[in-house]
């Protein structure tokens, strides 16, 4: 029975729940859309090119792995965990006579893949498409044949593939520079090549197996082997007969789908950052979710008091009323959930496809969708519609009959005990977590903690809405007094109808906290890491590369008896399972071009067997100079060095820095990506000497540091993209609550008109209670996000100083303020423009 009594309600107060529809659509879809890429982090297929024609790939282990072992209580727990490596892990070549030995194995095939850059004008190579370089022996592994001309067989021969070919105009004969891991060097096209399949994400450039060798830089290593069946033998017992020769080794047997992330370690890595990415943004927007259909909930009730009242007044229990409200709510939640899941699965795919043509995730991991993320958008739909509406009804359903009664026609001046307890609970804790931020120095622990704390202080600004707009009414009474009739309204209005103002306060407040927090962060940690390199490169001039980066045969034709060159070759190391960003430098003459502000220990100690540390790292890991540091470099290896010195300047150049050559070593990219010069030559001599390298540019620091700016934003503006949904659902919440709450005051508007105020007055009176509203809502989101913002900077700069841009902060006010003003003004003349007689004769 209370089902269909709620059918007849919400059937006949469409407009009265159209405002919590929005919230939940919006909220599903949202969800919907971070669940997609949640799943295609953890399922989506990463379909192999270059080892199509390949069953089994043996490739070397791409994880660093950890086990600890737990004895409690008489019983023996044994975890073991892995994280990624950043570079690719190599095979010892000798691996090939043992894989030829295994029963089924018709033929092994080595595989190398290295860094081979075509140097031609601007647009010949597809952005798309990534060159890499291979040895002609191993083009049967896709296999690629060649259409015209012949193979390579000199060291200065090279074969092409046909749509880079096509692209820029080479045919057989030509002359093509290659920028690989060596010098650039010039090569003769001897043939054309084209694959069996389609190959979309890579550009395949061949050469001959003594050339491939030198350039892959990793004697007597391979990047994988491909394995071919004998006749007769399937893929399932070749992989089954490899796997049990290598039985011993760390080497990986993939067949199938899994030969994908062998080929493309990045869409393998961008897996993990979905993951991350998917689940961040999911969380908050769940939050953000709850925290708003809470809030259209509550002043949905509020507009039914009179209603719910009377149904106290003819017996209805407290009971009976939860269970009408939270019928209607699973009722709009249904329609809401399943509309909006359904919505979400376009917004998630046009969020993968701009994160891949961001750069953040590769477009060789493929957008995956099932129904999972659609039951969990509207189960959670569900399960926010029904508490939200059992919250909201708590008092309506606890109070007796006649208070009931008497509240639906004038609000409660005193505010219940237990929101403002609860309230100050959501404080304590926000104020906890801000202590707790001001303490945390890396961005992947700092991070979920900086949003989750302006939720929370959000969460407490809704509870103790009604006290603070009432606060608000006594400090903006004087002013709105000398404003005229439409000031003195307003301002009754902020006292007598606290509650309802509250609820539009939340979500202005979140928003404008929320958009200064997203907007600000990146800002203030990239500004603090700038200008630590700022103040740490002492060189006279900074090389830089259009391309890959500065051979070293550019800096050692700079490097002189008086003149000091420091390469720096960056990287990701992991201590345990730790990651650190890393930086290799050139330690002859070091302290003339970089200073990180040694605190401790010497760089003059710098060499392959040691290492210097941040301060952060040697905190992290109990270091001085001295102390035994192991770790794994970026391509698997582990190594064990001393540690030579500790340096403050760890944000600006990385936690951890070796020698030059022992980083370039274990890196897919040998190439310097920058090169720090000390000299007394001018810039024109400089560039003069290094003419055989035309895409390295000598700079002045303040232009490397432009630079540098420049590809900080566009990493930032990742971040702005994931979180700009979650501010888009906060201001559309922001337009609902506020339509609702306007559009519900037909009656008052029309009382007011008979007692003669004008339109006029009346519209004024709106717009002074929006400015009211809009200043209070301004106040408090700019407490908690400069809150926030001071506690990110004091723990990942050391600084109690975030990059706050005035414009941008004075934009998000002006457009928080635009929505308010607009959200509040057309409702009101639509009001309006009911005859004042009609709607005071009409029933309630």
């Amino acid at each position: 029975m209370m089902l269909r009594y709620a059918l007849r309600t919400v059937r006949a107060r469409k407009g009265g729940f159209l405002g919590a529809f929005l919230a939940l659509m919006c909220a599903a879809a949202l969800i919907t859309a971070c669940g997609t890429l949640l799943e295609t982090g953890l399922r989506g297929t990463i379909r192999t090119e270059r080892y199509a024609a390949t069953p089994v790939v043996v490739s070397a282990d791409q994880n660093v792995h950890q086990t600890t072992v737990k004895h409690k209580k008489g019983k023996t727990k044994v975890k073991h965990k892995a994280k990624p490596i950043a570079e690719r892990a190599w095979l010892p070549d000798d691996l090939a006579a043992r894989l030829r030995r295994a029963p089924g194995v018709g033929r092994v095939i080595p595989e190398l893949t290295f860094l081979a850059q075509p140097l031609t004008p601007a647009g010949s190579v597809d952005e798309d498409r990534p060159a890499y370089g291979h040895a002609w022996d191993s083009a049967a592994l896709t296999p690629y044949t060649l259409t015209t001309g012949t193979a390579p067989k000199a060291d200065g021969d090279l074969v092409i593939d046909r749509h880079f070919a096509e692209r820029a105009h080479l045919k057989p004969g030509d002359r093509l520079t290659v920028q690989s891991t060596q010098s650039p060097r010039s090569y003769r096209i001897t043939g054309i090549a084209q694959p069996a399949k389609a190959v979309l994400h890579q550009t395949s450039l061949f050469f001959s197996a003594f050339e491939a060798r030198r350039l892959a830089a990793h004697p007597g290593q391979v990047t994988a082997f491909g394995v071919l069946p004998a006749k007769g033998t399937d893929t399932v017992a070749l992989a089954q007969s490899v796997a049990k020769a290598l039985h011993g080794t760390t080497t990986q047997v993939s067949a199938g789908d899994d030969r994908g992330p062998v080929e493309f370690l990045d869409a393998a890595a961008a897996r993990t950052k979905l993951v991350s990415m998917g689940g961040a943004m999911g969380g908050t927007s769940l939050l953000v979710a709850v925290l708003v259909v809470v809030g259209t909930f509550a002043l949905s009730v509020q507009q039914r008091h009179r209603e719910l009242a009377l149904l106290r007044a003819i017996a209805a229990t407290p009971g009976q009323i939860r269970a009408l409200l939270g019928r209607e709510a699973l009722i709009v939640g249904a329609v809401a959930g399943v509309t909006g899941a359904l919505a979400g699965l376009p917004l998630g795919s046009w969020l993968h496809s701009r994160f891949v043509a961001m750069g953040a995730v590769p477009a060789t991991l493929q957008h995956t969708v099932s129904v999972f993320p659609l039951f969990a958008a509207v189960t959670a739909t569900l399960l926010g519609a029904w508490a939200a509406a059992r919250i909201s009804s708590r008092r309506i359903a606890r109070i007796r009959p006649a208070e009931a009664l008497s509240e639906a026609r004038v609000e409660r001046t005193r505010p219940a005990w237990g929101r403002v307890l609860a309230g100050l609970a959501l404080l304590a804790g926000g104020a906890v977590l801000v202590a707790v931020l001001s303490v945390l120095r890396t961005e992947p622990a700092s991070t979920p903690v900086t949003f989750l704390a302006v939720v929370v202080l959000a969460s407490a600004v809704a509870l103790l809405g009604p006290l603070l707009v009432r606060a608000a009414a006594a400090v903006l009474g004087g002013p709105l007094q000398l404003t005229g009739p439409g000031g003195r309204l307003a301002r009754a209005n902020l006292r007598g109808n606290a509650a309802r103002m509250a609820s539009v306060v939340t979500p202005l407040t979140l928003l404008i906290g929320m958009t200064c927090t997203v907007l600000f962060v990146q800002p203030t940690l990239g500004d603090a890491a700038r200008a630590q390199a700022r103040e740490g490169i002492r060189a006279d001039w900074v090389l830089a590369a259009q391309g890959p980066g500065v051979p070293a045969e550019a800096a050692r034709q700079l490097r002189t008896h008086h003149d000091v060159v420091t390469e720096v070759v960056r990287t990701t190391v992991r201590v345990g399972l730790d990651k650190y960003a890393a930086q290799g430098v050139t330690p002859a003459g070091l302290t003339r071009t970089w200073d990180p502000d040694v605190t401790a220990g010497t760089l003059n100690d710098l060499k392959d067997s040691t290492v210097a540390v941040s301060e952060l790292a040697a905190d992290q890991r109990h270091l001085k100079p001295g102390s035994t540091l192991k770790l794994t470099l970026g391509d698997g290896t582990p190594a064990t060095l001393t540690v030579a010195a500790v340096y403050a300047k760890g944000l600006g150049f990385g936690d951890l820095t070796f020698a030059h050559d022992l980083v370039a070593r274990h890196v897919d990219n040998p190439l310097a990506t920058s090169v720090l010069v000390s000299t007394a030559r001018t810039q024109t001599q400089l560039a003069t000497t290094l003419r055989k390298f035309p895409a390295v540019h000598v700079l002045v620091p303040a232009t490397a540091d432009s630079i540098q700016a420049a590809r900080q934003q566009a990493n930032a503006e990742v971040n702005y993209l994931a979180m700009g949904l979650v501010l888009a659902f906060t201001a559309i919440a922001v337009v609902n609550t506020l339509a609702m709450s306007v559009s519900e005051r037909v009656r008052e508007f029309a009382m007011l008109r008979l007692a003669g105020a004008t339109r006029r007055q009346v519209l004024r009176m709106l717009r002074t209670e929006a400015v009211s509203v809009l200043l209070l809502a301004t106040a408090l989101g700019s407490a908690i996000a400069l809150a926030v913002l001071t506690a990110f900077s004091i723990g990942m700069t050391g600084s109690a100083a975030p990059a706050i841009t005035p414009l941008v902060y004075v934009t998000v006010v002006a457009v928080a303020g635009l929505l308010a003003l607009v959200a509040t003004a057309l409702p009101g003349r639509v009001a309006l423009q009911v005859r004042p007689v009609t709607v005071a004769t009409a029933k309630e």
